[in-house]
């Protein structure tokens, strides 16, 4: 029998998806369906980003560019993502991806060897976990404890899992599943625990334009020493809506980014031409297109709250970012006579067609998690349907 590599054994996955794809069949069926459980935007890509892409591929951009990426978006990117973060980068940091998951796995592949330790959130986004596992990694997930507020790190954790070994961490502030914010105070705590340790840091900043407050944004890489041993995995499917465009970009110090560079060769060999183009074009015009998504989302996010804050017995905290709301669903669960989370998600899905993915999405649980969590996505269902979903998953519930 023709063998394959032992490694794909620890190849995990997205489960969303299967979540996704089980509520697709549901709906197949007949039932009404109500798409809490991915995370995709259900808005047209700004209008100006798609005519200028059919400009640009009209205008034959559609052969092979540079492996790295155009100049003329590396740029645009090293300008926009140094001002929003008060450091400066020049085109030599950036190199353009075909999506954000690329960074992770590029990323981990240039600093990691074969039994070196990292340290990542958990809950978390999984590919984290999949990818560490898959290169031979040793997964060291940090935890969350939940706050009046939110989430918060549990940084005494983090600091007792520190070895020898341990190389790097992954940080996801304005976090997926758990709509987790950093504060100050937390980030120079990170990353004084990363200099003592002389960790790289992988800052996921999936979600960083992603926000309802008006308080800057707040950025591992505003203190000393941070930059020289941090990448930006920056994406532009949430900021303009496009999740299946597949672009983004890894931005970092030059020493490391050059050797990242060389996986894209490898790999895809380069990302979507006339795309590059018309997106370079569109950081010249200065216009936030943004903007008018993130308004929507705070109207569905804040019906959300109004519709869950109702259920009695449910706690859940108002995120300042992401699109992701992620209740504790202990008490309901005992109130209804559950002990078993995934039980809990497919009776609602069959009762009220509300489809969600919960806290097993995100990572493994470890064996003394006590309390129950359910991730709720407002990004891709309207208001509509958000509130005639959530009235029927409450009357479920009651």
């Amino acid at each position: 029998m023709i063998k394959l590599n032992n490694q794909l054994e620890k190849l995990g996955t997205e489960t969303a998806f299967s979540v996704s794809a089980e509520a697709k069949s549901w709906e197949e069926k007949g039932y009404d369906i109500y798409p809490f459980h991915l995370g995709d935007l259900n808005f047209q890509t700004p209008l100006n980003i798609r005519e200028k892409t059919t400009y640009f591929m009209n205008k034959n951009k559609n052969g092979y560019c540079p492996s790295e990426g155009i100049p003329e978006l590396r740029q645009s990117l090293a300008k926009d993502v140094g001002e929003k973060r008060n450091v400066k980068y020049d085109l030599d940091n950036v190199i353009i991806q075909p999506g954000g998951k690329p960074t992770i796995w590029k990323f981990l592949a240039t600093v990691m060897n074969p039994g070196d330790e990292v340290l990542y959130p958990n809950p978390g986004y999984p590919i984290y976990e999949s990818q560490i596992n898959y290169q031979g990694g040793v997964p060291l997930p940090y935890r969350y404890f939940q706050t009046e507020n939110g989430f918060d790190i549990d940084l005494d954790y983090i600091a007792k899992s520190i070895s020898d070994k341990t190389k790097v961490l992954i940080l996801n502030n304005y976090q997926n599943p758990m709509s987790a914010s950093s504060s100050k105070e937390e980030l120079k705590a990170l990353s004084k625990l990363a200099i003592k340790h002389d960790l790289w840091v992988l800052s996921d900043d999936a979600y960083y334009e992603i926000r309802y407050s008006k308080d800057p944004p707040r950025s591992i890489l505003n203190f000393p020493g941070m930059k020289e041993r941090t990448v930006i995995l920056y994406t532009f499917s949430k900021k303009f809506a496009m999740t299946g465009w597949r672009i983004g970009a890894s931005i970092g110090p030059k020493s490391l980014i050059k050797h990242m560079a060389r996986f894209n060769i490898n790999d895809e060999s380069c990302t979507n031409h006339f795309i590059q183009h018309a997106l370079a074009s569109v950081f010249n015009d200065g216009i936030d297109y943004g903007e008018a998504i993130i308004k929507k989302l705070i109207k569905r996010r804040d019906l959300c709250l109004e519709k869950l804050n109702s259920i009695n017995g449910l706690d859940i905290s108002t995120p300042e970012s992401t699109f992701y709301l992620f209740p504790n669903v202990s008490k309901i669960m005992r109130q209804k006579g559950y002990t078993n989370l995934e039980k809990f998600r497919i009776d609602a899905l069959k009762n009220t067609g509300v489809s969600f993915c919960t806290r097993e999405h995100f990572g493994t649980p470890s064996l003394n998690e006590e309390q129950q969590y359910i991730r709720l996505a407002y990004s891709g269902i309207n208001r509509k349907k958000i509130s005639e979903g959530l009235d029927k998953f409450i009357n479920w519930i009651n």
